[in-house]
């Protein structure tokens, strides 16, 4: 397949093409990219957005992915099939978000390696995250974007939302085979907050929702062994990170993405990357919520996110992102977070994925640890 854009936006949803969605497409037409939508059983089976490539049920099923015909319907997993459709077709970089997110003015294209960025306070006493047994501790990102002390991220365990983050202080990284000798880091993965309706979980929404903005503060670089969720509403992927873009089926809904994101930090961490937060760059109308049904949807994450990086902070990884991709799902059914079922469908991932990205090209990372 040829490439159709560098920069890929991917986004599933069962509405017809958004205003919000209309002026991602247009900003991202207007960077030399494109939009990459996946639909889903429910929802149009076309859409009058030109330039834009709509991924109907029966596309999907004819795309030859394995994946297409083994995820469940009616689900926001259907969101892999967009990423492998991106990936095949040469896309350098994607951008995936939700409907219901339109650009601010500071939305623009974004490089890998990144500057002007502040640095955590590292852990004491961590040096190899390929290895289990590390110390690592928990951060409220959204800490260092405003000086509101009642804020935090969907995810965060509840015991950890008042904890002080640890300082900052401008990124000088030292020179490696993973890092530039400048004050750029390169970030695989880099997650850009959203103004007006942030990612909160739903206890914040019932206690307290209201409109909310953060600071146009300096980016932070979070140090390996850092946790902090992130989502898949204004975020960032290159390609050595490809492989963690997978989004888990079986498990809550309101927990997909989140433990997406706790799978992919740890597969980071073993390659020797961190996690970059940018100041807001989209502004979110929320769609309509029922927020108990959020709460109900959150509750394994309350009683279970701590469980689940404790597992991972465990495991011997190789710092090669497909093989560690599975190593963490393989753990995670076992401690009984996901059903076997799951294991099979990150199978098929790795499988369609293999066919795209066979060892070349400067894809090599993906496939074996950097020399």
């Amino acid at each position: 397949m040829k490439k159709i854009f560098q920069l890929a936006g991917v986004l599933t949803t069962i509405q017809e093409p958004t205003d919000d969605v209309r002026e991602l497409h247009r900003r991202l037409l207007e960077s030399g990219g494109g939009l990459v939508i996946a639909g889903d059983a429910k929802g149009p089976a076309a859409w009058d957005l030109p330039e834009s490539y709509f991924l109907s049920l029966s596309a999907q099923l004819e795309s030859g992915f394995s994946l297409a015909h083994a995820l469940p319907t009616g689900h926001y997993a259907r969101k892999n099939i967009g990423y492998l459709h991106a990936i095949r077709s040469g896309a350098d970089c994607i951008y995936e978000t939700d409907d219901d997110n339109a650009p601010l003015d500071s939305w623009g294209p974004r490089p890998e390696a990144v500057s002007k960025v502040r640095k955590t306070e590292s852990i004491s006493g961590c040096q190899d995250f390929s290895l289990s047994g590390f110390s690592s501790q928990w951060v409220n990102v959204y800490r260092y974007f405003s000086n509101d002390l009642n804020i935090w991220p969907r995810g965060l365990p509840l015991n950890e939302i008042h904890s002080a983050p640890p300082l900052t202080s401008d990124l000088r990284p030292p020179t490696s085979d993973l890092r530039s000798s400048t004050s750029d880091i390169r970030a695989p993965i880099q997650q850009g907050l959203v103004n007006g309706s942030p990612d909160v979980d739903a206890i914040w929404r019932l206690t307290q929702d209201r409109p909310f903005e953060f600071e146009p503060r300096d980016s932070v670089w979070l140090a390996p062994g850092q946790w902090c969720p992130f989502n898949t509403q204004s975020t960032w992927w290159f390609p050595v990170a490809y492989p963690l873009l997978y989004v888990p089926s079986y498990c809550s809904f309101r927990m997909c993405d989140i433990w997406k994101s706790f799978i992919a930090q740890r597969c980071l961490w073993a390659m020797g990357f961190g996690i970059v937060f940018h100041a807001p760059e989209v502004f979110q109308q929320r769609n309509e919520h029922n927020l108990m049904k959020d709460f109900e949807d959150e509750v394994p994450g309350y009683l279970q996110n701590p469980r689940i990086a404790e597992v991972l902070d465990g495991l011997n990884l190789s710092g090669v992102p497909s093989d560690d991709l599975r190593s963490c799902y393989k753990a995670l059914v076992k401690e009984g977070f996901f059903p076997d079922r799951e294991f099979m469908l990150v199978d098929c991932w790795l499988a369609d994925l293999g066919e795209i990205l066979k060892p070349k090209n400067g894809n090599a990372e993906i496939f074996e640890k950097d020399a």
